[in-house]
């Protein structure tokens, strides 16, 4: 069997290769790629039994490569974005993990590329139109997603973009947001709101009243009971994940 692994980032490679070769019996025969330029080599080269994908490439998408080359492979995606994005893949058979997952939901999509698509079985050339679809679901997904939040101010209005914010803490009914300079900026929502307006890729919920943004976070350390201490730029005093978000905040880091 020959797998191709379309995945820019080299600890989620790493952890891709791992499953795979916990999963199958048989010898693989695995390929990596890390852009579109890499991928599109080893397409025109060689020949794929199973593709696994992430959507962000180093230079790109990866919905551009596939409308580009023809592939005629069963796909699994491993992504980030929530369900709605993938709901095209389901005419076409295309398989998807969301990150962060679990092993079971891994070998739950292996299993679905064993019954469906067994090795000669799939030879029909993926729609172009399913990736444009995709593409476009994809840039809508971006769009949907907080810029900036409107801080009232006694002496006016002001604008805090999300790319600045290190953290938001809960207070009552609205939220403190502290941006990379330690400046704090209260916002008239509840967290869980908030929450909700944010990219999944850059900001994690730590606890009940915490958010963190990746981009901000200097350090990590160990605390007792499955907890984990975080410095953060612009914030005077740590933040602690939960017992219950420990695990999925290691993955998220992933």
């Amino acid at each position: 069997m020959t797998l191709l692994i379309l995945e820019d980032e080299i600890p989620a490679y790493q952890k891709l290769l791992s499953h795979i070769n916990t999963f199958f019996d048989d010898e693989i025969t695995s390929h990596w790629a890390r852009s579109i330029v890499e991928g599109k080599t080893l397409l025109a080269s060689n020949s794929y039994d199973l593709i696994m994908s992430d959507i962000k490439l180093l230079d790109g998408i990866s919905f551009d490569l596939f409308n580009e080359v023809e592939v005629t492979c069963p796909i699994i995606f491993c992504s980030a974005y929530d369900d709605y994005l993938f709901q095209a893949f389901n005419t076409n058979g295309i398989a998807y993990i969301l990150k962060p997952y679990s092993n079971a939901d891994f070998m739950k999509a292996l299993e679905k590329y064993q019954s469906l698509f067994k090795q000669g079985e799939y030879d029909s050339k993926l729609s172009s139109d399913t990736f444009n679809a995709l593409k476009l679901a994809l840039q809508e997904d971006q769009n949907n997603f907080k810029k900036r939040f409107v801080i009232k101010r006694p002496n006016g209005i002001q604008l805090l973009n999300t790319s600045e914010i290190s953290m938001i803490e809960a207070s009552g009914d609205f939220c403190i947001a502290t941006d990379q300079e330690g400046k704090r900026h209260p916002i008239s929502q509840t967290i869980g709101s908030i929450i909700e307006q944010l990219p999944p890729k850059k900001f994690f919920r730590i606890n009940r009243s915490e958010i963190v943004h990746v981009d901000y976070i200097e350090q990590i350390e160990s605390h007792f009971k499955n907890r984990l201490l975080i410095t953060i730029k612009g914030c005077k005093e740590k933040a602690m994940t939960s017992t219950s978000t420990t695990s999925d905040f290691r993955k998220w880091l992933e």
